[in-house]
């Protein structure tokens, strides 16, 4: 049913990114910087991190800037994947009462807009990687499967969230919260090392640090992706995305009438 449905979706793509860049405009709508605040916010951010990391508390990792600019960017695609598209239904009451066409849409434009986000934050990256003389190994070609069971988990808890939030108001605050403790429950500014062995396991439980962990060794460590954790961030993906689905397809009849 669910591989129906994709192929159903496909029928949409052109709306599906129409509703995506649409949303990718007006973030920047009326900015001075415009689309330029995509490269400077990852930049502060990097900036604040580094110090902090690097000089106040001595994290002492090879290509330090490289490491935690990445984390910094996978991490702001799960999170704005998730925020935007938490409000996608409960945003547009007139679309949703009015015309028909496959609700999801708006929580695929949604993510689709993250993406675009996220591409402009990877020019940097790509920057950084050129500056620092950073070579690429072909491991670098899986990179790829690792940026898809990003992109599939980001997806399948935006449509479980979109769906919730439709019903209880309050999930984007819990979310808001989850997200703020998630970022420094997942490795994004230090390695999964400094944990004891008896908790490496247990952080490496969240799909997100195993996504950040195999892309930084993909490509800044010139490292293969470890067999098991390509098989648990597919698994991760398989199980949010239908998870996801099935909350959605659940609760998308009541939509026009809580909205």
């Amino acid at each position: 049913m669910l591989v129906k449905h994709i192929a159903n979706l496909y029928g949409y793509r052109q709306l599906i990114w129409q509703l995506a860049w649409s949303e990718f405009k007006l973030r920047y709508k009326n900015s001075i910087l415009g689309y330029f605040w995509s490269l400077l916010e990852p930049l502060l951010m990097l900036t604040v991190l580094y110090y902090v990391f690097s000089h106040l508390m001595k994290m002492q990792i090879e290509n330090y800037q490289l490491f935690l600019l990445l984390g910094i960017i996978i991490w702001n695609f799960l999170s704005r994947a998730t925020t935007i598209s938490m409000n996608c239904i409960v945003g547009k009451p007139s679309l949703i009462k009015k015309i028909y066409f496959p609700r999801d849409i708006f929580v695929i434009s949604s993510c689709l807009t993250a993406l675009l986000m996220s591409v402009f934050e990877s020019v940097v990256f790509v920057l950084f990687m050129t500056y620092f003389k950073v070579p690429l190994s072909l491991y670098v070609l899986q990179t790829p499967l690792i940026l898809i069971c990003l992109v599939v988990i980001s997806v399948g808890l935006s449509l479980a969230l979109a769906a919730l939030n439709v019903l209880y108001r309050d999930v984007q605050f819990i979310w808001a919260v989850l997200l703020q403790a998630g970022y420094f429950a997942t490795p994004i500014m230090y390695t999964v090392e400094i944990f004891p062995a008896n908790l490496r396991s247990i952080v490496l439980l969240n799909p997100i640090a195993r996504v950040i962990v195999a892309a930084r060794n993909t490509i800044i460590y010139s490292s293969p992706v470890l067999t098991e954790d390509l098989i648990f961030m597919s698994a991760a993906a398989i199980i949010f995305l239908f998870a996801g689905y099935a909350i959605f397809n659940k609760i998308e009849p009541r939509f026009a009438e809580e909205i």
